[in-house]
């Protein structure tokens, strides 16, 4: 049995354009329908910002449906963490030369929508975006990191979210399509890996989806077109570069029965079927037999197009990638989440140890669900997101974060083991994220994840300066050794 990862591994590390890339307003970037909401704290939920009916201002969770007559808006005197982020835009030569210098050969990173497309409508693409990711995969390439892209990472133009309610109308359909065969026909040749779409299980509201109200009925919807649209763009995409790889991400949070009662047992069976779904459709090609079960509870009727289900059937993807971060258990009479449809979340694990942010931490999870993915679609996986946000301590000019070493070095180990003694075909990992960057959860920045230090606050304030973490140098050191060497 090997002892280090396959000879071709993929080592890396994942961001998202909202959260790391910044240059609001800047390169003729569009405002885009991420750029309202604030930030917040485990106490305190991210909000959109709004004007209401009657011109007075408001708010919004995040997850949450708007209230009649009222649409985003911005306000000079509230900080948004999407129009910084940390600033990727102007630091973007310095962040890959650190992750070359770990030893990184894949970097995933999402394109902004609305700095190809400021509105989502235009004939033509507005060229300074294209520019700008021109030179950021050609300083990839200069270091031989292959370039992995989220083509939609929870966003699109505000203007598509504000006039045609989003993901909920098929006018996106044709806008994502446009959008893609533009990175395609741009990039090919330079970009082996694409994501059609980043955590579909997981996205609600008017940031991710652009709609206004939410509804099992308008979630749902939403869902399909994006699945009719993602099999455009692999079509398009596999005509266009025939060696590409196309998949799509998936939040797996592992669940288990909270006990051995049969009723739980069943109802974490039922809950992780509903996560399921989601890939069901985009792996196998076809809604799974169990989706009327789900529409018939929840008054679901799905509108299509006489050729959608065909699409979705002759275009699936060629690799699952997810995320994974914790676990979480099920029982049959009280379920919780932050999920609106009742998909992701539970409650926690008293035999497994929490991140500040209450998220049990299960490196075996890891490995069951590679198992299982594997045991249920046949088809190469990629550990797209992993890692641990927590409160780092900036001492003697560095963060000693051993915690998250250890960390990622059990994850690793449980990763290895679900290749090397199952034999999954894993054939990739990038850590969430390479650099800090503003967490998607609470909008701050003392939720840290990254092998590098960015010196900035919650409210944005700081030099933005770059400094290697402990982490850093154990991470390189991991790669070099092909994941042999987990010693901490």
């Amino acid at each position: 049995m090997s002892s280090s990862f396959p000879k071709d591994f993929l080592w890396g590390g994942a961001t998202a354009d909202f959260q790391f890339e910044g240059g609001f307003n800047e390169g003729g970037r569009g405002i885009n329908s991420q750029d309202f909401v604030t930030s917040g704290s485990v106490k305190q939920k991210r909000q959109i910002t709004l004007r209401l009916k009657d011109g007075s201002r408001g708010t919004v969770n995040s997850l949450e449906s708007f209230p009649d007559g009222a649409e985003a808006k911005l306000y000079d005197d509230v900080y948004y963490p999407s129009h910084k982020a940390v600033d990727f835009y102007h630091h973007y030569q310095e962040d890959i030369a650190l992750m070359a210098e770990m030893g990184f050969n894949i970097f995933r990173f999402s394109i902004c929508w609305s700095r190809i497309y400021p509105t989502g409508v235009e004939e033509k693409p507005n060229e300074e975006g294209l520019q700008f990711y021109d030179a950021v995969i050609d300083e990839c390439r200069k270091y031989n990191i292959e370039p992995l892209i989220t083509i939609c990472h929870d966003e699109m133009p505000d203007y598509l979210a504000r006039n045609y309610d989003g993901w909920n109308s098929r006018v996106l359909i044709d806008a994502y399509v446009k959008y893609a065969t533009t990175l395609f026909e741009r990039y090919r040749g330079k970009c082996r890996y694409w994501l059609t779409f980043n955590e579909l299980n997981a996205i609600h509201g008017y940031a991710k989806l652009g709609i206004h109200k939410e509804t099992p009925q308008t979630f749902y919807q939403c869902q399909h077109h994006m699945f009719v649209a993602s099999s455009k763009a692999i079509q398009i995409g596999h005509e266009m570069m025939p060696d590409a790889m196309f998949g799509a991400m998936f939040a797996m949070s592992e669940m288990y029965p909270a006990t051995c009662k049969a009723e739980d047992v069943f109802a974490c069976y039922e809950h992780r079927r509903m996560n399921y779904f989601f890939i069901d459709v985009m792996a196998r090609g076809k809604y799974p037999n169990y989706a009327q079960k789900i529409f018939d509870e929840k008054n679901v009727h799905l509108h299509m197009e006489d050729e959608d289900l065909e699409l979705i059937k002759e275009y699936p993807l060629d690799f699952v990638s997810f995320s994974y971060y914790r676990s979480s258990t099920i029982t049959a009479d009280h379920f919780t989440t932050m999920d609106p449809m009742g998909i992701m979340g539970g409650e926690g694990n008293p035999y497994l140890p929490s991140t500040p942010w209450g998220w049990p931490i299960d490196p075996l999870g890891l490995r069951y669900c590679l198992n299982e993915l594997y045991d249920r679609y046949q088809k190469p996986l990629f550990v797209i997101e992993n890692g641990l946000g927590e409160i780092d301590r900036f001492e003697d000019g560095t963060v000693h974060d051993s915690y998250r070493i250890e960390y990622l070095s059990k994850h690793f180990q449980a990763m290895k083991d679900a290749i090397n003694i199952d034999h999954v075909p894993c054939f990739g990992y990038t850590m969430w994220g390479p650099l800090d960057l503003v967490s998607l959860s609470t909008g701050e920045m003392k939720k840290r994840y990254g092998f590098v230090y960015v010196d900035m606050d919650d409210e944005g304030n700081g030099t933005l300066k770059r400094v290697k973490k402990d982490s850093f140098a154990w991470m390189k050191k991991v790669i070099a050794s092909n994941g042999e060497d987990l010693t901490y």
